[in-house]
């Protein structure tokens, strides 16, 4: 990455992604980022929460201009395809180049957010940018619980106006945003011992499927591998005597479930029945997703028998359940053409000790659809007899067209390359609500370089987006 350019922003990048920075562990690229700020002589300090704040004075000229704040997360979403031996907590990301695109080697990659925290810190460290005052926040846990952004302190940041350097879309300028909560169901059981006579087991798996962000890629038509899986169990249960002995899917809150797998027995004299309906199954689903999800793999294979199954009301309460629980998006916004108004996810199904716990997210811009929705979700998640709880949620970031940041950004892009950038709000959450309800004052914008697949190990960054983004935010310090 050295070779890369920018080279200042690349070469932070390498030494970012070489330091373990999962979601609530963000203890060794905190204890990075006071040693980064210490070596460069600049004022950082550490609130309570884990946030660091790097402070430089203004550029001579620049004294008496507003300052600036530019803002990242500290932490990755850590997933790995499931033939990936990696260790999040002790090893770094393997990265590698593909033409264009900056890619890892079977994980994600944590541009998501660790470019934004490389451009913040190349801004900071520049000797030749010309700017007015500024402050870089990096917050921990934004994917899975935007603590960071909750618990910062009041009068902590000095400046007045928020570059939010969290955005994935090349030439677009983001004011907005959606709200979300998140909704965890646990389904209490005691294992049975496998029933006696003459089964079939047999392990079904869904793999290969995009997944991705389950804000910003809710609505590209990707499949949800717990609902493809969920689907033909269901199909099965009505034909036949169908027990589950085991079942999993996904993972993160915000990511789109990837890949899923169930240990299911059915009697034996329904074993060709169950290969037959699973090859139709399979057709259907390529069918359905095929244009999308090119990668789609659905298997079906004999395995040992298990010592236990879920009890029959067990499972079959759990099926209905997920089958009815609603994934995908549920409105369109009316104010904003192709906006996804209010989704929900149903990201993760896994068998703990004596329970199955069910995790799902919902996001809307709209505060009552957000409420709306998750309470939609809770009635589906109740019908299985699970008890279901719902986390704090944090709030939208209602767009304003007349920002004086906006118009600043959106002149530093038109000089830089000639042409209009794109304004608009995102379905996906970002840390801004959040500031607001403790800076009320701040005008703030959200940009960044194009990356895909975030959230998944299919994660790629645009190495002349990130160039052309370094540029963009250069010019835009320097008019403001």
């Amino acid at each position: 990455m050295n070779n890369l350019e920018p080279r200042e922003v690349f070469g932070i990048f390498q030494e970012i992604t070489k330091v373990p920075r999962p979601s609530k562990h963000e203890e060794q690229i905190g204890a990075w980022l006071m040693q980064f700020a210490a070596e460069h002589g600049l004022e950082h300090i550490m609130d309570e929460a884990g946030n660091v704040i790097i402070r430089k004075p203004a550029t001579a000229g620049y004294e008496t201009h507003e300052g600036v704040i530019l803002q990242a997360h500290m932490d990755m979403v850590c997933e790995k395809n499931n033939d990936v031996e990696h260790d999040f907590m002790k090893e770094g990301i393997e990265t590698y180049i593909d033409g264009d695109l900056l890619k890892a080697r079977g994980t994600t990659l944590g541009g998501d957010d660790g470019i934004g925290m490389a451009m913040a810190l190349a801004a900071l460290t520049s000797e030749t940018l010309q700017h007015p005052s500024l402050e870089a926040l990096f917050t921990v846990d934004e994917e899975t619980g935007l603590t960071g952004a909750f618990k910062l302190g009041d009068g902590l940041l000095q400046g007045k106006r928020l570059i939010n350097l969290d955005s994935e879309d090349d030439g677009q300028i983001f004011i907005g945003c959606a709200g979300g909560i998140d909704t965890l169901a646990k389904l209490c059981y005691t294992p049975e011992s496998t029933p006696e006579g003459d089964w079939f087991a047999a392990k079904v798996k869904v793999g290969g499927l995009m997944g991705g962000h389950s804000g910003d890629d809710i609505n590209k038509g990707r499949a949800n591998a717990n609902k493809v899986l969920v689907r033909f169990l269901f199909n099965i249960s009505k034909k036949t005597d169908l027990r589950i002995a085991s079942i999993s899917g996904g993972n993160l809150r915000n990511a789109i479930a990837r890949e899923a797998e169930a240990t299911v027995l059915v009697p034996f004299q329904q074993k060709e029945q169950l290969r037959i309906d699973f090859n139709e199954y399979t057709a259907e689903a390529e069918s359905e997703f095929g244009d999308v999800e090119k990668q789609m793999q659905l298997s079906l294979e004999s395995t040992e028998m298990p010592q236990t199954v879920l009890p029959k009301k067990i499972s079959e309460r759990l099926l209905l359940s997920l089958y009815a629980c609603p994934h995908g998006v549920y409105a369109m916004s009316k104010d904003m053409p192709g906006l996804v108004e209010t989704s929900t996810n149903l990201a993760s199904v896994k068998m703990r000790d004596g329970y199955i716990e069910i995790n799902t997210s919902q996001r809307s811009s709209v505060e009552s659809q957000k409420h709306n929705l998750k309470n939609m979700v809770e009635c589906a998640l109740r019908l299985s007899g699970a008890e279901v709880t719902h986390g704090d949620g944090y709030p939208g970031w209602k767009p304003n067209v007349k920002s004086d940041l906006l118009n600043v950004t959106r002149q530093a892009y038109i000089e830089l390359t000639g042409k209009e950038p794109e304004v608009k709000a995102i379905h996906a959450g970002l840390e801004c609500g959040l500031f607001l309800e403790k800076y009320p004052w701040l005008d703030m914008v959200s940009i960044g370089p194009q990356m895909s697949g975030v959230h998944s190990p299919s994660e790629q960054l645009s190495i002349s987006s990130t160039k052309k983004t370094w540029e963009w935010l250069n010019k835009t310090l320097e008019k403001l």
